[in-house]
Protein backbone atom coordinates (compact mmCIF):
# COMPACT_ATOMS: atom_id res chain seq x y z
CA UNK A 1 0.00 0.00 0.00
CA UNK A 2 1.39 2.98 -0.84
CA UNK A 3 1.39 6.52 1.11
CA UNK A 4 -1.34 7.88 -0.57
CA UNK A 5 -3.49 4.88 -0.19
CA UNK A 6 -2.95 4.59 3.32
CA UNK A 7 -3.52 8.38 3.99
CA UNK A 8 -7.20 7.92 1.88
CA UNK A 9 -7.93 5.32 4.68
CA UNK A 10 -6.78 7.08 7.65
CA UNK A 11 -9.03 9.57 5.95
CA UNK A 12 -11.68 7.05 5.93
CA UNK A 13 -11.20 6.07 9.24
CA UNK A 14 -10.93 9.49 10.62
CA UNK A 15 -14.21 10.13 9.29
CA UNK A 16 -15.89 6.48 10.39
CA UNK A 17 -14.88 8.04 13.76
CA UNK A 18 -16.13 11.65 13.75
CA UNK A 19 -19.78 10.09 12.34
CA UNK A 20 -19.97 7.51 15.37
CA UNK A 21 -19.19 11.05 17.88
CA UNK A 22 -21.72 13.38 16.29
CA UNK A 23 -24.54 10.51 16.45
CA UNK A 24 -23.86 10.42 20.07
CA UNK A 25 -24.24 13.37 20.63
CA UNK A 26 -27.13 14.17 18.74
CA UNK A 27 -28.47 11.29 20.57
CA UNK A 28 -26.91 12.97 23.85
CA UNK A 29 -29.02 16.20 22.37
CA UNK A 30 -32.18 14.12 22.10
CA UNK A 31 -31.88 12.60 25.36
CA UNK A 32 -31.59 15.91 27.39
CA UNK A 33 -34.86 17.37 25.27
CA UNK A 34 -36.67 14.01 25.83
CA UNK A 35 -35.76 14.68 29.54
CA UNK A 36 -36.57 18.08 29.95
CA UNK A 37 -40.08 16.92 28.76
CA UNK A 38 -40.17 14.48 30.80
CA UNK A 39 -39.92 16.91 33.87
CA UNK A 40 -41.99 19.70 32.38
CA UNK A 41 -44.78 16.92 32.09
CA UNK A 42 -44.49 15.65 35.22
CA UNK A 43 -43.74 12.22 34.21
CA UNK A 44 -40.39 12.63 36.17
CA UNK A 45 -40.38 14.24 39.29
CA UNK A 46 -37.94 15.36 41.89
CA UNK A 47 -38.47 15.33 45.59
CA UNK A 48 -36.21 15.39 48.34
CA UNK A 49 -33.76 14.47 46.14
CA UNK A 50 -35.56 11.54 45.25
CA UNK A 51 -35.96 10.87 41.68
CA UNK A 52 -39.52 9.40 40.36
CA UNK A 53 -41.16 8.30 37.23
CA UNK A 54 -40.96 6.57 34.17
CA UNK A 55 -39.20 8.71 31.38
CA UNK A 56 -41.59 8.04 28.73
CA UNK A 57 -41.41 10.96 27.01
CA UNK A 58 -36.78 10.37 26.94
CA UNK A 59 -37.59 6.90 25.48
CA UNK A 60 -39.46 8.40 23.03
CA UNK A 61 -37.15 11.07 22.21
CA UNK A 62 -34.17 8.54 21.87
CA UNK A 63 -36.73 6.52 19.41
CA UNK A 64 -36.78 9.69 17.29
CA UNK A 65 -32.93 9.87 17.27
CA UNK A 66 -32.51 6.29 16.41
CA UNK A 67 -34.73 6.29 13.06
CA UNK A 68 -33.43 9.59 12.37
CA UNK A 69 -29.86 8.39 12.47
CA UNK A 70 -30.89 5.02 10.12
CA UNK A 71 -32.66 6.98 8.21
CA UNK A 72 -29.93 10.09 7.44
CA UNK A 73 -27.60 6.88 6.81
CA UNK A 74 -29.75 5.06 4.50
CA UNK A 75 -31.76 7.77 3.05
CA UNK A 76 -30.25 11.12 3.60
CA UNK A 77 -29.06 11.43 -0.05
CA UNK A 78 -32.53 11.32 -0.80
CA UNK A 79 -33.88 13.72 1.47
CA UNK A 80 -31.28 16.42 0.39
CA UNK A 81 -32.02 16.00 -2.88
CA UNK A 82 -35.78 16.17 -2.10
CA UNK A 83 -35.11 19.45 0.32
CA UNK A 84 -33.34 21.76 -2.76
CA UNK A 85 -35.71 20.62 -5.27
CA UNK A 86 -32.79 18.54 -7.15
CA UNK A 87 -33.44 16.30 -10.38
CA UNK A 88 -31.72 13.83 -11.79
CA UNK A 89 -29.44 15.08 -14.71
CA UNK A 90 -29.58 13.76 -17.82
CA UNK A 91 -27.19 14.21 -20.98
CA UNK A 92 -30.48 16.09 -23.27
CA UNK A 93 -28.05 19.22 -23.88
CA UNK A 94 -24.45 19.47 -24.96
CA UNK A 95 -23.81 21.27 -21.56
CA UNK A 96 -25.67 18.87 -19.53
CA UNK A 97 -23.62 15.67 -21.46
CA UNK A 98 -20.19 18.09 -20.68
CA UNK A 99 -21.28 17.65 -17.01
CA UNK A 100 -22.06 14.13 -17.34
CA UNK A 101 -18.99 13.59 -19.38
CA UNK A 102 -16.48 15.76 -16.52
CA UNK A 103 -18.10 13.97 -13.44
CA UNK A 104 -16.95 10.55 -15.01
CA UNK A 105 -13.60 11.94 -15.60
CA UNK A 106 -13.10 13.00 -12.42
CA UNK A 107 -14.37 9.93 -10.50
CA UNK A 108 -11.85 7.69 -13.01
CA UNK A 109 -8.91 10.56 -11.45
CA UNK A 110 -9.95 9.51 -8.14
CA UNK A 111 -10.42 5.37 -8.65
CA UNK A 112 -13.87 5.96 -7.77
CA UNK A 113 -17.46 5.02 -8.80
CA UNK A 114 -19.52 7.51 -11.31
CA UNK A 115 -21.62 9.44 -8.67
CA UNK A 116 -25.25 9.85 -9.94
CA UNK A 117 -25.98 13.48 -11.01
CA UNK A 118 -28.45 15.54 -10.28
CA UNK A 119 -28.98 19.69 -11.01
CA UNK A 120 -31.09 22.30 -8.98
CA UNK A 121 -32.93 25.03 -11.43
CA UNK A 122 -31.16 27.85 -10.04
CA UNK A 123 -28.84 30.52 -11.37
CA UNK A 124 -26.62 30.89 -8.44
CA UNK A 125 -23.60 28.75 -9.22
CA UNK A 126 -22.70 26.01 -7.08
CA UNK A 127 -22.75 22.02 -6.50
CA UNK A 128 -22.47 19.78 -3.38
CA UNK A 129 -21.66 16.08 -2.82
CA UNK A 130 -23.77 13.70 -0.65
CA UNK A 131 -24.46 9.69 -0.33
CA UNK A 132 -22.83 7.51 2.19
CA UNK A 133 -19.80 5.75 0.71
CA UNK A 134 -18.31 6.35 -3.16
CA UNK A 135 -20.78 3.29 -4.39
CA UNK A 136 -23.91 5.52 -3.23
CA UNK A 137 -22.88 9.10 -3.96
CA UNK A 138 -24.84 11.89 -5.28
CA UNK A 139 -22.87 14.91 -7.13
CA UNK A 140 -26.02 17.78 -7.68
CA UNK A 141 -24.39 20.95 -9.65
CA UNK A 142 -26.92 23.81 -10.22
CA UNK A 143 -27.92 25.08 -13.77
CA UNK A 144 -26.02 28.35 -13.03
CA UNK A 145 -22.79 26.43 -12.59
CA UNK A 146 -23.75 24.80 -15.75
CA UNK A 147 -24.50 27.84 -17.53
CA UNK A 148 -21.86 30.04 -16.10
CA UNK A 149 -18.35 27.20 -16.13
CA UNK A 150 -16.05 26.43 -19.26
CA UNK A 151 -15.19 22.58 -18.89
CA UNK A 152 -11.75 23.69 -17.09
CA UNK A 153 -13.95 25.14 -14.38
CA UNK A 154 -15.65 22.20 -14.02
CA UNK A 155 -13.21 20.06 -13.80
CA UNK A 156 -11.97 21.74 -11.03
CA UNK A 157 -15.69 21.92 -9.23
CA UNK A 158 -16.56 18.61 -9.61
CA UNK A 159 -12.94 17.68 -8.27
CA UNK A 160 -13.34 19.48 -5.33
CA UNK A 161 -16.94 17.29 -5.14
CA UNK A 162 -14.95 14.44 -6.01
CA UNK A 163 -12.87 14.73 -3.46
CA UNK A 164 -15.40 15.14 -0.59
CA UNK A 165 -16.90 11.17 -2.00
CA UNK A 166 -13.25 9.68 -2.05
CA UNK A 167 -12.58 11.16 1.69
CA UNK A 168 -15.99 9.87 2.78
CA UNK A 169 -16.83 13.53 4.00
CA UNK A 170 -19.78 12.97 2.26
CA UNK A 171 -21.35 10.42 5.06
CA UNK A 172 -20.61 13.00 7.75
CA UNK A 173 -22.24 15.83 6.14
CA UNK A 174 -25.12 14.35 5.09
CA UNK A 175 -26.30 12.85 8.51
CA UNK A 176 -25.45 16.27 9.95
CA UNK A 177 -28.10 17.76 7.16
CA UNK A 178 -30.65 15.80 8.69
CA UNK A 179 -30.16 15.61 11.91
CA UNK A 180 -29.34 19.08 12.47
CA UNK A 181 -32.89 19.04 11.42
CA UNK A 182 -34.31 16.64 14.04
CA UNK A 183 -32.72 18.23 16.90
CA UNK A 184 -33.88 21.54 15.29
CA UNK A 185 -37.68 20.24 15.33
CA UNK A 186 -37.69 18.19 18.68
CA UNK A 187 -36.25 21.53 20.18
CA UNK A 188 -38.80 23.76 19.18
CA UNK A 189 -41.52 21.35 20.19
CA UNK A 190 -39.96 21.39 23.74
CA UNK A 191 -39.84 25.17 23.66
CA UNK A 192 -43.21 25.65 22.62
CA UNK A 193 -44.88 23.47 24.89
CA UNK A 194 -42.90 24.49 28.05
CA UNK A 195 -43.61 27.93 27.07
CA UNK A 196 -47.56 27.65 26.03
CA UNK A 197 -48.23 24.50 27.93
CA UNK A 198 -45.91 24.22 30.70
CA UNK A 199 -46.27 27.90 32.86
CA UNK A 200 -50.02 27.70 31.64
CA UNK A 201 -52.75 27.13 35.06
CA UNK A 202 -50.87 23.79 36.15
CA UNK A 203 -47.25 25.44 36.58
CA UNK A 204 -48.08 25.43 40.06
CA UNK A 205 -48.57 21.85 40.03
CA UNK A 206 -45.88 21.08 37.92
CA UNK A 207 -43.72 22.95 40.59
CA UNK A 208 -44.99 21.10 43.48
CA UNK A 209 -44.47 17.43 41.61
CA UNK A 210 -40.81 18.63 41.12
CA UNK A 211 -40.93 18.67 44.74
CA UNK A 212 -40.67 22.69 45.60
CA UNK A 213 -40.67 25.22 43.97
CA UNK A 214 -37.13 26.18 43.55
CA UNK A 215 -36.59 22.53 41.39
CA UNK A 216 -39.25 22.68 39.73
CA UNK A 217 -37.91 26.61 38.61
CA UNK A 218 -34.56 25.71 38.13
CA UNK A 219 -35.86 22.53 35.74
CA UNK A 220 -37.80 24.78 33.61
CA UNK A 221 -35.15 27.00 33.18
CA UNK A 222 -32.68 24.60 32.11
CA UNK A 223 -35.92 23.22 29.60
CA UNK A 224 -35.51 26.69 28.56
CA UNK A 225 -31.94 27.16 28.13
CA UNK A 226 -31.59 23.77 26.30
CA UNK A 227 -34.04 23.80 23.79
CA UNK A 228 -33.14 27.55 22.85
CA UNK A 229 -29.19 26.54 22.53
CA UNK A 230 -29.35 22.73 21.22
CA UNK A 231 -30.21 24.15 17.74
CA UNK A 232 -27.62 26.85 17.64
CA UNK A 233 -24.70 23.95 18.83
CA UNK A 234 -25.68 21.52 16.33
CA UNK A 235 -25.54 23.95 14.01
CA UNK A 236 -22.05 24.88 15.04
CA UNK A 237 -20.90 21.48 14.96
CA UNK A 238 -22.30 21.58 10.97
CA UNK A 239 -20.40 24.86 10.28
CA UNK A 240 -17.23 22.97 12.03
CA UNK A 241 -16.77 19.79 10.49
CA UNK A 242 -17.75 21.51 7.26
CA UNK A 243 -15.07 24.35 7.39
CA UNK A 244 -11.92 22.09 8.17
CA UNK A 245 -12.53 19.97 5.18
CA UNK A 246 -13.02 22.56 2.30
CA UNK A 247 -9.44 23.36 1.74
CA UNK A 248 -8.21 19.68 2.08
CA UNK A 249 -10.85 18.69 -0.74
CA UNK A 250 -9.43 22.05 -2.78
CA UNK A 251 -6.20 20.69 -2.79
CA UNK A 252 -7.70 17.11 -3.96
CA UNK A 253 -9.41 18.90 -6.75
CA UNK A 254 -5.83 20.57 -7.85
CA UNK A 255 -4.59 16.83 -7.59
CA UNK A 256 -7.22 15.30 -9.60
CA UNK A 257 -7.18 17.86 -12.53
CA UNK A 258 -3.56 18.35 -12.32
CA UNK A 259 -4.36 21.91 -12.92
CA UNK A 260 -4.75 24.50 -10.28
CA UNK A 261 -6.19 27.31 -12.48
CA UNK A 262 -9.09 25.16 -13.27
CA UNK A 263 -10.80 25.52 -9.29
CA UNK A 264 -9.12 28.64 -9.28
CA UNK A 265 -10.76 30.46 -12.27
CA UNK A 266 -13.97 28.62 -10.71
CA UNK A 267 -13.73 30.04 -7.42
CA UNK A 268 -13.48 33.60 -8.59
CA UNK A 269 -16.18 33.60 -10.99
CA UNK A 270 -18.29 32.23 -8.01
CA UNK A 271 -17.37 35.28 -6.14
CA UNK A 272 -18.62 37.32 -8.50
CA UNK A 273 -22.35 36.26 -7.85
CA UNK A 274 -24.72 38.34 -6.21
CA UNK A 275 -27.56 36.53 -5.84
CA UNK A 276 -27.99 33.60 -3.48
CA UNK A 277 -28.74 30.50 -3.78
CA UNK A 278 -33.23 30.14 -3.72
CA UNK A 279 -33.24 26.60 -3.04
CA UNK A 280 -31.06 25.87 -0.54
CA UNK A 281 -31.83 25.90 3.44
CA UNK A 282 -29.42 26.78 6.00
CA UNK A 283 -29.92 22.83 6.94
CA UNK A 284 -27.88 21.82 4.26
CA UNK A 285 -25.52 24.83 3.27
CA UNK A 286 -22.58 23.33 4.68
CA UNK A 287 -22.77 20.69 1.94
CA UNK A 288 -22.09 23.50 -0.58
CA UNK A 289 -18.73 24.46 -2.23
CA UNK A 290 -19.63 27.55 -1.72
CA UNK A 291 -21.91 28.78 1.25
CA UNK A 292 -25.44 29.55 -0.66
CA UNK A 293 -26.57 32.16 1.17
CA UNK A 294 -23.05 34.64 0.98
CA UNK A 295 -20.82 36.15 -1.67
CA UNK A 296 -16.88 36.69 -1.40
CA UNK A 297 -18.24 40.24 0.14
CA UNK A 298 -19.56 38.52 2.91
CA UNK A 299 -16.70 36.49 3.73
CA UNK A 300 -15.15 37.85 7.30
CA UNK A 301 -12.36 36.90 9.05
CA UNK A 302 -11.70 36.71 12.68
CA UNK A 303 -12.82 34.40 15.59
CA UNK A 304 -16.78 35.15 15.33
CA UNK A 305 -16.73 35.96 11.58
CA UNK A 306 -15.60 32.19 11.16
CA UNK A 307 -17.21 30.37 13.91
CA UNK A 308 -20.68 31.56 12.63
CA UNK A 309 -19.67 30.63 8.94
CA UNK A 310 -20.43 27.15 6.88
CA UNK A 311 -16.85 27.33 5.06
CA UNK A 312 -13.63 29.28 5.16
CA UNK A 313 -13.50 32.76 3.84
CA UNK A 314 -13.78 32.48 -0.21
CA UNK A 315 -10.85 34.93 -0.77
CA UNK A 316 -8.53 32.34 1.69
CA UNK A 317 -9.35 29.70 -0.73
CA UNK A 318 -8.19 31.82 -3.34
CA UNK A 319 -5.58 32.74 -1.76
CA UNK A 320 -4.27 29.13 -1.64
CA UNK A 321 -4.69 28.17 -5.10
CA UNK A 322 -2.94 31.17 -6.42
CA UNK A 323 0.41 29.84 -4.73
CA UNK A 324 -0.16 26.77 -6.17
CA UNK A 325 -0.59 28.16 -9.75
CA UNK A 326 2.62 30.13 -8.43
CA UNK A 327 0.97 33.54 -9.22
CA UNK A 328 1.49 34.60 -5.31
CA UNK A 329 4.30 33.99 -2.65
CA UNK A 330 2.87 32.50 0.69
CA UNK A 331 2.05 34.83 3.13
CA UNK A 332 1.08 37.86 0.31
CA UNK A 333 -1.71 39.74 0.38
CA UNK A 334 -4.34 38.19 -2.02
CA UNK A 335 -5.73 40.30 -5.08
CA UNK A 336 -9.31 41.28 -4.13
CA UNK A 337 -11.25 38.55 -6.55
CA UNK A 338 -12.80 40.28 -9.68
CA UNK A 339 -15.55 42.27 -9.11
CA UNK A 340 -14.08 43.86 -6.26
CA UNK A 341 -16.52 41.82 -3.70
CA UNK A 342 -13.63 40.75 -1.13
CA UNK A 343 -12.84 42.81 1.36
Amino acid sequence: MDNRTGSFWRLEHTNRRETVTLVVVFMILFTALGCGLDFMMGNLRLADGQLSGFPILTIVALAIGSIQSIASYYGGASIVLASVHARPLTADSAAHQMVLDVIGEMALAARMPVPRAYIIDDAAPNAFATGRDPAHSVICVTSGLVDEMDREELQGVLGHEMAHIRDYDIRTMMMIAVLVGGVALLADFVYRWAWFGGFGARGGNRDSNNGGGSAGVLIAIAVFVLAALAPIFAQLIAMGVSRQREYLADASSVEFTRNPRALLRALERIAETESPLRKASRGVAHLFIVNPFEGAHHDGEGFFANLLSTHPPLIRRIERLRVLAGEAAPGTPAAPAPGGGAS
